[in-house]
């Protein structure tokens, strides 16, 4: 019979050599030593059920499968208030109603909406880049799969493109949602960074279309997130232009006025106004406190229109008074300084413009849609025929400010003239040697 001391020494060994195989075990998980490392991207290898198919009664979960095993990216599993994260930001199932339902099964991502498979309905799945592999290889372009619960599949197309309008800019990133009355259910898509979208595969008829600036990313229309809406009927195709802003009930609340110069006052406003109803002097009246003597208004116009005529004006002044300077003095203008070189590109030379040329000029789809409509400001300069005295404090009134979804509003506010501060005497100049004078007068 063995020691029991002995025993327990063979037991010992034994159990640290299965340590050590498990741990060998869990280490070839990774690249061969030596070898090349992975650096493969997933691939999607099927997805059930597949783009083309009529499925009547699908029951159960939409599978993608991958090649090889992908990062969970634990996060939210779609819908609801909440943002969405995880696997879920980067697929789309629509159109739907509620949460959908996202799992991750190692090579394999499953979706089902909350609300169960509609029949006679055109669902259609949107599988985003950026999925990863466990080396973090990521999926550089994206699939997209259109299926039937019943009709078949149609051929419509739905494009746009979407502008964020107060900032002039495309509303790159935004969110797409088009919704066939009288359902409530959308398709859900993005614009890319051209602010352009495309639904291409959607039924014919009546839609209602969103381009959101989802800013806590649950794709939905939040409260206080630009948006704009538009009607569009969709036959074999059809296109749109939506100009996103933040609406209001509530009219533009006039926040402050400041002196803009001698003979106008700045008014700013809490949202931007409609271009379309521009205020005019029947609307704006201001007056001097206390007694509310009236002040004549003799224009309004916009914070941007008053600064450009200001500066044209300051460089028609600065160009007279250098002209006077120069024929006071007697002098000829001088014509022997070299012209600057012209700022268009060179043939041949790299880059829009050449090298010291002027960057091309945006000639993208957006651009052009943005000239077509005036820029919405929330400031406005009021122009009056009598200085505004120093050290007074005259009353802004306003009727009918209009926001950019027509809410409208009256206001006033109070504007302080300043007191200009008397110039300061310059006190380093030496003071003057009186004595030599009163010497040589005497």
């Amino acid at each position: 019979m063995a020691h029991p001391a002995r025993r327990a020494r063979r037991q010992a060994q034994s159990a640290g050599l299965l340590v050590a195989l498990a741990c060998a075990g869990c280490a070839s998980q990774g690249d061969p030593p030596g070898g090349p490392p992975d650096t493969t991207p997933p691939r999607i290898v099927s997805v059930r059920p597949d783009s083309g198919a009529v499925v009547p009664e699908l029951k159960g979960d939409l599978v993608i499968q991958f090649d090889e095993v992908i990062d969970e990216m634990p996060g939210s599993s779609g819908g609801g208030a909440a943002a969405i994260a995880g696997l879920a930001k980067l697929v789309a199932l629509s159109p739907v109603v509620g949460e959908v339902k996202v799992s991750w099964h190692r090579s394999a991502i499953h979706l089902r909406p909350a609300e169960g498979w509609k029949r006679g309905r055109v669902y259609r799945v949107e599988v985003y880049p950026g999925i990863a592999d466990l080396r973090r290889n990521t999926l550089k372009q994206g699939r997209t799969v259109e299926f039937s619960t019943g009709p078949a599949l149609p051929h419509a197309t739905l494009t746009g493109t979407a502008l964020a309008w107060v900032e002039q800019r495309p509303l790159a990133q935004g969110l797409i949602l088009a919704a066939l009355r009288p359902d409530t259910a959308a398709y859900v898509t993005y614009a890319d960074s051209a602010g352009n979208f495309r639904l291409p595969g959607v039924p014919p008829g009546d839609y209602m279309v969103y381009a959101v600036a989802d800013q806590n990313s649950n794709r939905r229309l939040d409260r206080r997130e630009a948006y704009d809406s538009v009607a569009v009927h969709v036959d074999s195709a059809a296109t749109t232009v939506l100009w996103t802003f933040v609406h209001d009930t509530a009219g533009p609340r006039l926040r402050s006025a400041e002196l803009a110069d001698s003979l106008a006052l700045r008014l700013e406003f809490s949202a931007p106004l409609d271009p379309a109803a521009r205020l005019d002097t029947s609307a704006v009246h201001v007056f001097l406190l206390p007694d509310t003597t009236p002040v004549p208004v003799l224009g309004v116009s916009t914070a941007a229109a008053y600064d450009s005529a200001h500066a044209r004006e300051r460089a028609l002044q600065d160009s007279l008074k250098r002209a006077a300077d120069t024929t006071h003095r007697g002098l000829a203008p001088d014509t022997t300084r070299r012209a600057p070189p012209p700022t268009v590109g060179r043939p041949g030379a790299r880059g829009p413009g050449g090298p010291s040329g002027p960057a091309a000029a945006d000639t993208s789809l957006a651009r052009q849609l943005l000239k077509r409509r005036p820029v919405p400001t929330n400031r406005l300069v009021v122009r009056v025929g009598a200085p505004l005295k120093p050290g007074s404090k005259y009353l802004a009134r306003v009727r009918g400010a209009t926001n950019l979804n027509g809410a409208r509003a009256d206001g006033q506010a109070v504007l302080a003239v300043p007191v200009p501060k008397p110039v300061a005497k310059d006190t380093t100049r030496a003071p003057r040697d009186t004595t030599r004078v009163r010497k040589d007068t005497t």
